[in-house]
């Protein structure tokens, strides 16, 4: 009996000790990204760089005044309520409860702060807002633009828009302090982002004590990663990589999202100049056929700069060219554009019919859809010429080394069709890579600019889209269906329509 006592002593004493440890370490989870990297302008944390923001409010760091529910609408956050006038000035009401992981509590003052900051240093905030003045009381801002702006508290959504403590910053680091469930512990950019609890987080008590996002850009190293038990989840995951991962030890979050993967058009090309061109490559892209067969239905294929049925200005509203192989071919010889050498790829005054397109890989879906449409437009006379580089940027500074820009983004990440159309169509716009300029679509941007009334915003959505389609300025090929993979042990890691809110205080691992 003294043995068996002495035993149970030693055992007892030896969980206890391991237990301790366990506490100790507390719970450590590491998430694969194909995306937080420099080549998709996601190189910091810091919302008030480019695209940055992005990765501030998916892993945890950064809130915004408002947030998206699943149907992307409006719904408060850091604000509890905001109202306007019906002109040119917003009242804005913020939480009591907040502070930031720096112990600072979130009030007007730190708001403003961080918003006047926003909108001297950022590139799109300040046409985006309009911003002219914010006064700050308590809880309460009070918001002025330069002219009246519907879609303000959409754009405020942004990831641009999460609220941070700007003097705990250190943005020449890139690294910032927010209100979100986790802080930075360091970073280095192009490899990883370490995070640990935010203690007095406001919203509930996060779950894991530490969290690692790994930069794994090539998507058969993320799939390795996943499967050896290197990382426990995995964002960006090739499409032919799910089948490994349909087992029990593994699951799926899905949701159809308004994450484009689309070809701008180089208008300052002279081959992309001709009219017959561009409709041409419209016809003969098969979007249907990329999505079925290189994309294994996991989309949908694009009419408009929106998916279909979404909301009330969803691409079913659209008229747009169809895969149409024969029709394109005849368009083309009426033009000039003839095979005359015989060797499969047409020419007009010499010059060979060959299109210079350009993507990057660390969106597994892009290099996919060269190849696609490498093929089907080979069958119309046309010769592809593929760059898929993580250098993209180097050559979207030279407007002379491409004729085609494939690229992913999500049209209306605030659920209001005002940004695709801000950001990618009028001139000079951090997205507008092919230089496109069209009178009409700027008018009707300054209509929808600011039009309250949401019935006549939609028609305008719809005609705007109708116009840049008509110049086949665009071509939208598909929709993310989008697939967050993890280990069955992993829980609350959702996958939202907006593409935003990956890691919140509710991520949890066993």
């Amino acid at each position: 009996m003294k043995k068996l006592l002495s035993l149970a002593l030693t055992l007892c004493m030896v969980l206890c000790f391991f237990t301790g440890i366990a506490s100790a370490e507390g719970k450590k989870m590491i998430i694969g990204d194909t995306t937080f990297n420099s080549e998709n302008w996601e190189e910091t944390v810091d919302p008030h760089r480019t695209y940055n923001g992005w990765a501030c409010i998916r892993y945890g760091i950064g809130e915004t005044l408002v947030h998206y529910t699943d149907t992307m609408e409006l719904e408060p956050w850091l604000a509890t309520s905001w109202e306007n006038d019906g002109d040119l000035t917003w009242t804005v009401t913020l939480r009591d409860d907040v502070f930031f992981s720096s112990g600072r509590k979130m009030d007007g003052e730190a708001v403003k702060q961080c918003l006047e900051h926003l909108l001297a240093v950022h590139d799109r905030a300040p046409s985006d807002t309009m911003i002219e003045s914010i006064e700050a009381d308590g809880q309460v801002l009070t918001i002025k633009t330069s002219e009246p702006l519907p879609a303000l508290m959409n754009y405020l959504g942004d990831p641009y828009g999460c609220i941070i403590d700007v003097d705990a910053s250190d943005f020449d680091a890139g690294i910032v302090v927010g209100t979100g469930p986790y802080a930075v512990k360091d970073m280095v950019t192009d490899d990883h982002v370490s995070l640990v609890k935010n203690k007095q987080y406001w919203n509930g008590e996060p779950k894991l004590d530490e969290l690692t996002i790994r930069t794994i850009s090539d998507g058969n190293t993320l799939a390795m990663a996943l499967q050896a038990g290197e990382i426990d989840a995995a964002y960006g995951m090739a499409y032919e990589s799910y089948p490994l991962f349909e087992n029990p030890n593994f699951q799926f979050s899905a949701v159809q999202t308004s994450r484009a993967f689309f070809a701008s058009m180089n208008m300052t090309s002279p081959v992309i100049q001709d009219p017959a061109v561009r409709k041409a490559i419209a016809m003969g892209i098969d979007k249907a056929g990329f999505v079925a067969v290189l994309l294994d239905g996991h989309g949908v294929p694009g009419n408009g700069a929106f998916p279909d049925g979404f909301s009330t200005f969803g691409g079913e509203h659209i008229t747009t060219e169809t895969y149409n192989p024969e029709g394109a071919k005849t368009l083309l010889e009426e033009a000039g554009w003839v095979d005359t050498d015989g060797d499969g790829i047409r020419e007009k005054d010499g010059v060979k019919l060959v299109i210079r397109w350009l993507t990057y890989p660390s969106r597994q879906e892009l290099p996919l859809l060269a190849e696609s449409v490498q093929a089907t437009l080979k069958n119309i006379g046309m010769d592809v010429d593929i760059n898929c580089t993580a250098s993209r940027r180097t050559f979207l500074a030279d407007m002379t080394s491409f004729d085609i820009y494939a690229s992913a983004l999500v049209t209306a990440p605030s659920g209001d069709p005002q940004y695709f159309f801000t950001t990618s169509c009028l001139p000079g716009m951090s997205y507008n890579f092919g230089a496109y300029e069209n009178e009409q679509v700027n008018e009707m941007m300054k209509q929808l600019a600011v039009e309250f009334d949401m019935a006549k915003r939609a028609e305008l959505a719809i005609a705007l889209q109708q116009a840049i389609l008509d110049d086949n300025a665009y071509i939208f090929c598909s929709f993310l269906q989008m697939n967050m993979i993890s280990k069955a042990t992993v829980s609350n890691w959702t996958a939202h329509p907006c593409d935003y809110y990956e890691v919140t205080a509710d991520l949890d691992i066993n």
